[in-house]
């Protein structure tokens, strides 16, 4: 038995072998049909290189501010003992830089994009992208578009035109209502999108920088885009800082207040002691005085300091110090990002070698089995 075991594993290489020369043999008889279909994919991909058009990309790399250290750092303390927590108050605070990416996929953020006008070459004068994209007077023949639109896009062509053309308004209806809830018709989803695809922010969160990019097939258009995603995301961001100091602002006003309040109670019953005590005789009422200006001290401490932060606070508000620091600022690329033709080419005659090699290889047991 184990004989018999050992010639089976000693002939299982030699068929192995055959198996992989049947193979090669088979590939070149086959020959012929491997270089026509080849030179078929080959052309196919010259024709697709040469169709395609350029695209550019455009960039800008900017540095967010970190967060400072709260103003308050040194009151705090001492509020503690007045009884006044001040461990909330952060001036200072603004979004993490990996929030950012989430910024651009807000609604509001896009649909500013998306309304925001644009150089397009095309365009007598500068329009909206939504304007552009669904405006039908900009739109020119493509042979390589046709193509992707009736091959690879044929489910989504079919799918479109089974929708309700009213769908548009009836989102738009729905959400002017209350002036709330904000959405994204279906044809600005559609262009926002094609937008976001080409559209890109990337965090080095190693060197502590971010980059916006944008890919377009017109130079210009691309950099102005940027421009305008860097400006919206500095103006979204600012808001948010902008909210969180108003906020501190408000609280330092109420505790300031608070204060204010406490320090005048706190005087008033030092002044009316003191009245009634103008000649102090005992050790009782001379311990109670040294307790009450010990308590006075303190909350005109808290009192005097919380002035201080109420005006800083104030112009907390009104300062505009720049959330993004712009260290390559954004230009209209002139070298071009792509197509690369040769490896497009490449791509296409090594797929015509893998599929014709295929059908060589297995056409034989498909007509075995069709004519069963």
């Amino acid at each position: 038995m184990e004989d018999r075991d050992k010639d089976i594993i000693k002939q299982n290489p030699e068929e192995d072998e055959i198996d992989l020369m049947e193979i090669v043999r088979k590939l070149w008889i086959g020959r012929k049909l491997i270089i026509r279909v080849t030179l078929a994919y080959a052309l196919l991909g010259l024709v697709i290189a040469i169709l395609t058009p350029n695209y550019y990309t455009a960039s800008c790399t900017m540095v967010p501010q970190t967060g400072a250290k709260s103003a308050t750092g040194n009151l705090s303390g001492l509020a503690a003992i007045a009884g006044i927590n001040l461990g909330s108050m952060s001036s200072g605070e603004v979004l993490s830089p990996t929030v950012y990416p989430k910024i651009l996929k807000n609604v509001n953020f896009q649909k500013e994009l998306l309304y925001s006008e644009y150089s397009f070459a095309k365009a007598e004068k500068p329009v909206s992208y939504y304007e552009y994209a669904t405006n039908k007077q900009y739109r020119t023949f493509s042979l390589l578009g046709t193509f992707k639109r009736y091959t690879i896009g044929l489910p989504s062509v079919i799918i479109g035109a089974f929708r309700n053309n009213n769908v548009d308004q009836t989102i738009l209806d729905s959400t002017n209502v209350n002036g709330h809830i904000y959405s994204l018709t279906s044809k600005e989803n559609k262009v926002i999108n094609g937008i976001n695809s080409n559209l890109s922010l990337n965090l080095n969160s190693k060197d502590g920088y971010i980059t916006i990019s944008y890919t377009s097939a017109e130079p210009k258009v691309a950099a102005e885009v940027v421009l305008k995603a860097q400006q919206l995301l500095q103006k979204y961001i600012t808001e948010f800082k902008l909210e969180k100091v108003r906020s501190n602002l408000e609280f330092v006003e109420r505790s300031y207040d608070e204060a204010k309040q406490n320090f005048e109670v706190k005087q008033a019953e030092l002044a009316r002691f003191r009245d009634a005590n103008k000649s102090l005789t005992s050790a009782m009422a001379r311990t109670q005085e040294e307790k009450l200006i010990s308590e006075y001290n303190l909350l005109l401490s808290v009192y005097t300091e919380l002035a201080k932060q109420k005006e800083q606070a104030k112009i907390a508000v009104t300062e505009t110090t720049p959330i993004l620091t712009v260290i390559q600022p954004v230009i209209v690329p002139t070298d071009k990002a792509g197509p690369k033709r040769s490896t497009l080419i490449i791509g296409f005659v090594f797929f015509g070698i893998l599929m014709s090699s295929m059908w060589i290889i297995i056409s034989p047991s498909l007509k075995k089995y069709t004519n069963r």
